[in-house]
């Protein structure tokens, strides 16, 4: 199957070098940690092995191998089963400091790969990839006597780089870098076109993940298009897919594209808004709540600033509240007890979010909710732990007693307001914080003045 021509057409046209790329000395500084488990496999195999010496051939990472024994039966992927896979993975992870962590496991005649990074659901550094984005590939070609294809070891490099969290500058120009330098390769190189057709939906997927992952932030359509493009081929072969999970990956994929159109192309028409909304209620509709309940709360928690980005544009109300809805969603999965930083996060837009709906609807219960959502967020964000943020959290709550007490004649609500305002402004003096300073003092000044 010809289907790498077929990205020669589309895929990549020669552009120019980026002004914000790295020196050569800067970029060989870092390395990317990838670590390789061994395979779950019914036959003695080499696998993993072969995919450890294809890596280290390849620029920006340093790659190892972890064959310690284990069970691997939760490598199957079933709802079930998936937590014992996170909290396995999170360990290997914790235990080699890996940027990426590669499982492998036998499925019939295939090879099926996926790929884990650390605190996979709460990142929200520039990595697209789920853990449940499944790369397939015939066993055969892992057999330590055959030739790998050299499209295919791209693919996985490609696969890997796109997975990595990017928390800098500095690691978001290398990642583009690379991934640039993959997508070329793959675009020249027609080495693995013979491969069955079977391979198609999930190979045309992670090209469109590494090609989102290195243009998502394009100003113009090209792009768009081109990933859309590759998403799309893959869902028009969703008939080879035995497993509905992953075409809910490539919905899923589908949504991050829409979403990252509307936040960085310049026009930002409604489409863009409302074809993230459905693609990413299409995906949870196969990554459910009570299945994969993860991927599940990951999308809501994208859909929640969809709908408040779309609030913004259109000034509809309900979507307002169908961002609160959907963080609710979230808040659910990500819990306090599990995931504290990450609900600490949801607690603070929740926060905000009823907050506006209070202003426009006037509406002290919810205000009240408001007020609840962020008093959550300060059991994370405490005085001690983080002052500076801990006394924004403290004015905005000062800024809802002081709505709710014009807006009521509430002389106890104005009371509250001056009481949160003075915490805020304590910190922000001792921290020589000359602009909040000033705007908790009006903010003080007019609230002692409702009180007179």
């Amino acid at each position: 199957m010809n289907f790498f021509d077929f990205l020669k057409t589309i895929f990549l046209q020669k552009k120019a070098n980026s002004p914000d790329e790295l020196t050569p000395e800067a970029a060989s500084l870092i390395n990317f940690k990838v670590v390789v488990t061994e395979f779950a496999d019914n036959v003695e195999s080499s696998g993993a092995e072969k995919v450890c010496s294809l890596l280290k051939t390849k620029e920006g990472l340093q790659v190892s191998y972890f064959n310690e024994p284990f069970n691997k039966s939760f490598l199957n992927l079933e709802s079930r089963s998936f937590f014992d896979l996170l909290e396995k993975g999170q360990t290997i992870i914790d235990k080699s400091n890996a940027d990426v962590l590669i499982w492998g496991c036998r499925e019939g005649d295939k090879i099926r790969l996926n790929f884990q990074t650390n605190l996979q659901y709460e990142t929200t550094s520039g990595t697209f990839t789920s853990i449940l984005d499944s790369l397939y590939f015939p066993a055969e070609i892992f057999d330590i006597s055959n030739p790998f294809p050299n499209s295919l070891s791209y693919l996985i490099y490609g696969a890997v780089i796109s997975a990595i969290a990017a928390p800098n500058r500095q690691i978001r120009i290398q990642k583009r870098y690379l991934l640039k330098k993959i997508i070329a390769t793959l675009s020249s190189d027609n080495s693995a076109k013979q491969l069955s057709v079977e391979y198609l939906p999930f190979i045309m997927n992670f090209l469109g993940i590494i090609y989102l992952s290195y243009s998502y932030d394009a100003e113009t359509d090209k792009d768009f298009k081109i990933v859309k493009n590759l998403l799309e081929t893959a869902i028009s072969h969703q008939d080879l897919i035995k497993n509905p999970i992953h075409l809910g990956c490539i919905y899923y994929h589908l949504g991050q594209l829409y979403d990252s159109a509307s936040n960085y192309i310049l026009k930002k028409p409604s489409a863009y808004y409302k074809g993230a909304i459905n693609n990413y209620r299409l995906a949870q509709k196969y990554l459910g709540k009570y299945t994969y309940p993860y991927d599940y709360g990951a999308i809501s928690y994208r859909l929640a600033d969809l709908f408040y980005d779309y609030w913004k544009q259109k000034n509809e109300l309900q979507a307002l509240r169908d961002s609160v809805f959907n963080l609710r969603e979230a808040e659910k999965i990500f819990t306090y007890a599990l995931f504290p930083e990450f609900w600490a996060r949801i607690q603070g837009k929740l926060g905000y979010h009823l907050s506006l709906i209070a202003n426009l609807t006037q509406s002290t219960d919810i205000s009240e909710l408001a007020i609840a959502a962020y008093k959550n967020q300060q059991k994370i964000i405490t005085e001690k732990r983080d002052p500076h943020l801990w006394a924004e959290i403290q004015e905005k709550i000062g800024d809802i007693y002081f709505y709710t007490g014009r807006q009521d004649g509430d002389t106890d609500a104005l009371e509250e307001a001056l009481e949160y305002y003075h915490d805020a402004l304590y910190i922000f003096e001792n921290m020589e914080l000359t602009d909040a300073t000033k705007r908790l003092g009006i903010s003080i000044t007019k609230t002692s003045q409702l009180l007179n």
